[in-house]
């Protein structure tokens, strides 16, 4: 679920997971969490736990975790809040894009407007970066792939210089891959997003996706690739 207040410049998104699609599209379980999106916004909690303990609604007793194993109770079915994120930007632009129940993405431009930054929430959706650019790569996601990468070029067996250049080559393209200005647009894949956020004046501050069960489920659809389509076919 995601909440935006705009004239606030604030917004908030949280994974609420059940157990089946049924429950997921049930009405009491999506006023529930749009309700935990609602005080994660409007609230200081600064974990899920810190959440669970607050208030569901501001002004009434009950807690998220009470109203949470109430819901559990009259529908028959285990369901948790698993994280949030809570945004604030003074006079950025933040926008969002959700791909069904799935996928949600919120992110905070600097310049722009609402139409671009939904376009680059629906990229992020689909392309899964890792983060905006290249300086923001961790050090050793990095090192793991340099060190992958000269093993490959180990077995070439060509001198040491050629390997350097190799793997700087390898390098570059890896961080193309993975980072969001370097990646090609997806409505345009002839246009990469730095260029696309160049020509608007804009710049991405940050962003965050969630994807409901990554890291936890053992068989995982491929959303992401279903987003690709829609959005070059959109």
């Amino acid at each position: 679920v995601i909440v935006i207040k705009h004239g606030l410049g604030k917004a908030a998104m949280v994974e609420v997971n059940c157990e089946t699609d049924f429950v997921a599209k049930d009405g009491n379980f999506s006023a529930f969490a749009d309700s935990v999106a609602e005080r994660a916004l409007n609230g200081d909690a600064t974990s899920v736990e810190d959440l669970a303990v607050g208030a569901l609604r501001e002004g009434e007793p009950t807690t998220v975790n009470e109203a949470r194993e109430a819901l559990i109770a009259k529908l028959g079915e285990n369901m948790n809040v698993r994280r949030f994120e809570r945004f604030a930007t003074g006079d950025g632009v933040l926008a969002s894009y959700r791909h069904g129940v799935r996928i949600g993405v919120v992110v905070e431009l600097a310049g722009g407007d609402q139409v671009m930054g939904k376009d680059i929430a629906m990229h992020v959706a689909a392309s899964n970066p890792v983060c905006v650019s290249a300086d923001e790569v961790p050090a050793d996601l990095l090192a793991k792939e340099r060190d992958i990468f000269m093993a490959q070029a180990a077995e070439s067996g060509k001198p040491e210089n050629i390997m350097e250049k190799m793997v700087e080559g390898r390098i570059r393209k890896y961080l193309a891959e993975i980072t969001l200005v370097g990646q090609p647009f997806v409505k345009d894949p002839d246009t990469s997003v730095a260029k696309l956020l160049e020509k608007a004046g804009a710049k991405v501050v940050g962003f965050h996706r969630f994807e409901v069960g990554e890291g936890i489920e053992k068989k995982q659809e491929d959303f992401a690739a279903e987003v690709m389509a829609q959005a070059r076919g959109g």
